[in-house]
């Protein structure tokens, strides 16, 4: 089977499609009989490239830059023009307008798949200009993937297209995180050794609600907050934390390496994922938790977040900012290690489950093959 996968960006770029794009096309590739393609856009401006990555065939289109956080370049419309006609299969990553203009103005007749990451929130301009494109490639697609069945409830556009949506998780490596050599990266920065910890990791932006999460953790007993990331919002929320003379309990650890991180999750209590808008269509830092064991405590958002772990299953639901709401979550988990143990058994066993990087590659090939 030879295969397209379509996306605005490949590795080593850093982003959750962008990762999940890597995984996707290492493990078919790997099936025996599949050839793998990637089409991207160079990251920025320039000239694009042609290179094998851990075998895997990625080409770069030339860009002439990015706007409205997506790609603009005509070279990608002639490229995908091409290898679309060479493919038994394409499957477009979205949202990615350009991706949409491209499978409409190529001609292209064969398989069409789309995987639906979230539905375009913040980008109301965009929107306007992106609409017709989107409903095309709704209409021309075989098959919509979506990770979890909130993404089809939550989206302004899916529902009348649900008899085309199968439901194929994210997943991760168990092997990986199992193996990964881990180190005691929270414990060792404690101000007190016998508190609770709490981990945040993800980008310090507008929908994360970090704010939120600040404001729960001021009024928490006999815990201390880690926060991974950086981002436009960090600078205010460092500001709060000095406001409020949580200095002793709140921890900004910035951009953490790929072990360091693995570490973080594997060292804390308890993993609060605060977010507020369905920008958050996912959560893929749930199952890293969850993988090493550890309870989640999330929101109640119109996506898929809360879907990956479950309330009074693997974690606490919340709804999505109420400080008052999660800081009573967090202070039960904190008071109670036998809630936080039974929650986090049941989290391994789900990541076992449903997010197992190696079933979900089997599902996806199962899916390319028998359209």
């Amino acid at each position: 089977m030879k295969i397209l996968e379509v996306n605005k960006l490949y590795y080593p770029h850093i982003g959750g499609i962008e990762s999940l794009v890597k995984q996707y096309s290492e493990g078919l590739s790997k099936i025996p009989g599949n050839d793998v393609k990637v089409l991207v856009c160079r990251d920025g401006k320039g000239k694009g490239s042609v290179e094998e990555l851990n075998g895997v065939n990625v080409t770069r289109a030339n860009s002439m830059g990015t706007y409205f956080s997506c790609p603009l370049s005509f070279d990608f419309i002639r490229k995908f023009r091409k290898m679309a006609k060479e493919s038994d299969v394409v499957e477009i990553h979205t949202p990615f307008p350009l991706g949409d203009a491209a499978l409409m103005l190529s001609g292209y007749k064969g398989k069409v798949v789309v995987a639906w990451h979230s539905d375009v929130v913040k980008q109301k301009k965009l929107l306007f200009f992106y609409k017709p494109f989107m409903n095309y490639l709704l209409k021309r697609a075989d098959r919509i993937i979506v990770a979890t069945e909130g993404h089809i409830n939550g989206s302004a556009y899916l529902p009348k297209h649900r008899d085309k949506c199968v439901v194929i998780p994210y997943g991760l490596s168990v092997d990986e995180y199992d193996n990964a050599p881990v180190k005691p990266i929270l414990t060792d920065s404690l101000n007190d050794p016998d508190s609770v910890k709490v981990f945040f990791s993800g980008r310090l932006v507008y929908y994360k609600g970090v704010d939120v999460l600040l404001k729960a953790m001021k009024d928490v007993k006999g815990a201390e907050l880690f926060i991974s990331g950086s981002g436009d919002k960090e600078d205010e929320l460092k500001a709060y934390v000095r406001d409020n003379g949580m200095g002793s309990r709140v921890h900004f650890m910035g951009f953490l390496s790929d072990e360091d991180l693995k570490s973080a999750f594997s060292d804390c209590d308890i993993f609060v994922l605060p977010s507020v808008q369905r920008s958050e269509a996912f959560g893929i830092v749930q199952i890293e938790a969850m993988v090493y064991g550890k309870p989640v405590i999330n929101t109640d958002l119109p996506s898929g977040v809360p879907y990956v772990s479950l309330n009074g299953k693997t974690g606490i639901t919340v709804k999505p900012d109420d400080a008052d709401e999660l800081k009573v979550a967090i202070q039960s988990l904190v008071d109670d290690p036998s809630a936080r143990k039974t929650y986090g058994i049941n989290a391994r066993e789900r990541v076992m489950a449903e997010f197992n990087e190696d079933d979900v590659i089997v599902r996806l090939h199962n899916l390319l093959s028998n359209i």
